[in-house]
Order: structure tokens, then C-alpha cells, then sequence
């Protein structure tokens, strides 16, 4: 495979002890970066042990009313200068030493490739419901899509995940970037403006990063209105693949596997998640028409509101 330059992009909040964990990982890789970037927001919260730790790190402060999901990750995109940038997220953790080389591969071999997204598997405290949503979500198959494919994976041919995803630079610059302002699914959004210029976004299952999630149903809610914020804002990208689909597939594959494995017990939970997950998404996709109190109440990122 042609050797090319690699940075790492990582938006912080508060990282904690696991933060490190990742930088260690990250210098461990047989395909090592040429650089971390690490965009921290608020720099009282920042060990400045880290920098001398791990020489590849380069830090940069900003206020918490300046973090916006794809400003912030557009800003860092400015910042590099490699062949690829790879955009990883505080709470993932590559599984061994050969992630970053796996995603770089299919954008390397194939020109046509924009962007490559990883495989995400459970932590260890990861609940049985979730586990199975990662399944869903990241099969053990990688997989190559394209703007043709919509009657075939429908929204799911524009989904990408910066929890860790590589980016051919030169595709990035040449079709916009990140969205300047977007409370959520920035990688979705870029995913879909790249598609329709005829590039493609390649699933890297053999890259796998450890990260997950034990959501409240509360705060699967307020996610879920987020993503459905995000959809409403960009009309020219969701309106003609709405997600209600791929949610109602998932619900009756997670039923099934409930019944297969004998966990009936769990089928009130999925239900209730469910429910708050749809009527999250449901409102959210009609933010407009909502008083301001109550959007507040539904966000998961208020600062993104007082930015508006």
C-alpha cells in the first residue's frame, strides 16, 4: 500500500484518564499519524502532561460557546496538511494496532473514495440492547457505497461516523467540508454532499474501535431530537431518504433477536427506548414550530441554540 501522510483530529471535552489510554494507542499504530490534533474545549481542563507525554500532540483551546460539531471539526481540517485526516472521537479506542491502517487502505487503493468509516464494537459494560444495535449498525462485513445505492441501503448509503473516520483531504477541500454550523450528523451531512459529486464512502470493518453507550431512554430523547434537527435542516439531502424506515427495521430485528435469546423481559425496554427515540426524532424534525423553551428542554446541546 502507498505510504501517505495521516493526522489525527480529536475534539475534547474534559478528557479524563482514558484520554490517555487513546494518545497511547494512537502512537502505537503501525501506520502512525504525522500528528494529534486535539481541539480541547475549555483549557482549564486540560493536562498539560499530555503534551510532553506525547510529542505528536497539538493542542488547541476554545470556549465552550465556540464548540460547534462541524465548525470545530472544520476549523481542525484547516489546520492539517496530510493526505488523509482521520477524525476520532474522545471515547473511542482502537482495538489493536492496525485501525488507522485499515481505514487508510480503501481510500488509497480506490480513487473514488472519499471517506472511510470504522467498526464499532461494545464495551464491556455495554448493555444486551445495545449490543445488538451495534451488530445492526456494524456488521463484520466492510462494504463500499455510492449515490446509486439509495434503493438499496436507503439513508443508511450516506451514513458515516467521526467516531473514527478517514477523509481524502484533497476530495474534502475539493467538495466543501464539514458544514460551518451543524448541532449534529456533520459526517452524514459531508457524507451525502460527497456522494452526490460522485465519490463514494467505504465501511472498514476491519478497522474497529471500542465504543459505545448505556443511553438513558431521557437521553436517547434528546439525541434523537438533535438528529431529527439536523435532517430538517438540510431538506436537500434527507427529504427524499427519511430514517423512519431503518428505525422501524431495527426495532423488529432487535424484537426477533429478544425472542431468539430468551430475553422477552427486555422487549418493555426496547419499547420505551423506542418510543423515546421516535418522538425525540418526530419533534425534532419540526423544531420550527416549537417555542423556544421547549427546544431548549428536547436539545442535547443547548450552546448550539444560543449560538443561533
Amino acid at each position: 500500500m502507498e505510504k501517505v501522510r495521516v493526522d489525527v483530529i480529536i475534539p475534547a471535552y474534559r478528557p479524563g484518564k482514558e484520554f490517555s489510554r487513546l494518545l497511547t494507542r494512537l502512537c502505537e499504530q503501525e501506520y502512525p499519524p504525522e500528528k494529534i490534533i486535539v481541539m480541547n474545549t475549555e483549557e482549564a481542563f486540560w493536562n498539560k502532561e499530555w503534551e510532553n507525554n506525547f510529542p505528536l500532540v497539538e493542542v488547541h483551546h476554545l470556549k465552550k460557546e465556540e464548540f460547534d460539531h462541524g465548525g470545530t471539526r472544520r476549523r481542525a481540517a484547516s489546520m492539517s496538511d496530510a493526505d488523509i485526516m482521520v477524525f476520532m472521537t474522545q471515547d473511542a479506542l482502537p482495538r489493536d494496532r492496525n485501525v488507522l491502517g485499515s481505514l487508510v487502505r480503501p481510500i488509497v487503493e480506490n480513487e473514488c473514495v472519499g471517506a472511510a468509516y470504522a467498526r464499532q464494537l461494545p464495551k464491556d459494560d455495554c448493555r444486551f440492547l445495545e449490543r445488538y444495535t451495534r451488530a445492526f449498525n456494524y456488521p463484520d462485513k466492510s462494504s463500499l457505497k455510492r449515490q446509486e445505492d439509495l434503493p438499496v441501503y436507503g439513508i443508511k448509503t450516506y451514513f458515516c461516523s467521526n467516531v473514527c473516520a478517514a477523509y481524502d483531504r484533497k476530495i474534502y477541500l475539493k467538495t466543501g467540508g464539514f458544514v460551518e454550523h451543524a448541532i449534529f450528523n456533520e459526517d452524514m451531512i459531508y457524507a451525502a454532499e460527497m456522494m452526490k459529486r460522485g465519490y463514494a464512502v467505504a465501511y472498514a470493518a476491519d478497522a474497529q474501535v471500542i465504543h459505545s453507550h448505556n443511553y438513558s431512554s431521557i437521553q436517547q430523547f434528546h439525541r434523537n431530537f438533535d438528529l431529527g434537527v439536523s435532517q430538517a435542516e438540510h431538506p436537500e439531502i434527507f427529504t427524499e431518504v427519511p430514517s423512519e424506515g431503518e428505525g422501524l427495521r431495527l426495532i423488529k430485528k432487535s424484537l426477533t433477536y429478544l425472542c431468539r435469546r430468551g430475553r422477552i423481559w427486555l422487549i418493555p425496554q426496547l419499547i420505551l427506548q423506542s418510543g423515546c427515540k421516535y418522538l425525540g426524532y418526530l419533534l425534532g424534525k419540526h423544531y420550527h414550530k416549537l417555542p423556544r423553551r421547549m427546544i431548549l428542554f428536547c436539545t442535547m446541546n443547548k450552546a448550539y441554540w444560543q449560538q443561533q
